[in-house]
């Protein structure tokens, strides 16, 4: 009975379509979830996501959950989470993510998610780190600890839209540092970030992990914005 009530004075609708959710769909309706560009990295050894990494950094694995820049519905949401405060969104995305790594051959080896660090200014202005959400709604379907301040981030370093490869690179080449190293010894860490299109900035960061003894670093990305 109070159903109906509750969702007079709080409609939930999708975030996409904006049709009624039903009490088992939650942002997204069914239709429009299934929809979603996919990319199945997390089955596919020797994937885009992966090669872009190949003589970079030494990786065990990579992958991201959609394809950025194909699909209206997903820039929508993450546009939302990234700038309109919608934490759940992004919540909702991360154990769509874990779900997928579920199907991989390979999730049960984690040990351990990090996610890529925002700058304390932008954090403080945006009220929470995107990539930890995303990163919490993995752990929560994977079962998997999620540690947040493992990496700490430089302030000075500017924003990487637009910019070359190289230039993301020069930017962010030193702008990460591993605060915590007893946390990452030994252990394999998930690194997640929101959006990857170069790789510079998980490169940077898989570089600070395994500065420390008997690390091994795998990624995923929310998204892929291949060029």
């Amino acid at each position: 009975m109070l159903h109906p009530l509750l969702h007079l004075l709080y409609p939930r609708t999708c975030e996409c379509c904006g049709l009624d959710l039903s009490r088992r769909e939650e942002v997204l309706c069914l239709r429009c979830a299934v929809k979603l560009p996919v990319t199945n990295f997390h089955s596919l050894p020797h994937n885009p996501v992966e090669k872009i990494f190949w003589g970079r950094v030494q990786l065990r694995h990579a992958t991201a959950g959609y394809y950025f820049g194909r699909h209206a519905h997903l820039q929508r949401l993450i546009h939302q989470f990234k700038y309109h405060g919608r934490k759940d969104i992004a919540l909702y995305m991360g154990r769509q993510l874990g779900l997928q790594l579920q199907q991989s051959s390979w999730w049960q080896q984690l040990s351990l998610i990090v996610p890529v660090p925002l700058n304390r200014l932008k954090q403080r202005h945006r009220g929470y780190n995107q990539a930890a959400l995303l990163a919490a709604g993995i752990a929560g379907v994977l079962g998997c600890p999620m540690q947040p301040d493992v990496l700490a981030r430089a302030e000075a370093v500017t924003t990487q839209t637009h910019q070359s490869r190289p230039d993301r690179w020069n930017n962010v080449a030193t702008a990460f540092a591993l605060g915590k190293p007893a946390a990452v010894r030994d252990r394999h860490i998930l690194l997640v970030d929101d959006v990857l299109t170069t790789g510079a900035t998980l490169e940077a960061c898989a570089r600070a992990l395994l500065v420390e003894d008997k690390v091994s670093v795998s990624i995923c990305s929310l998204a892929y914005a291949s060029r």
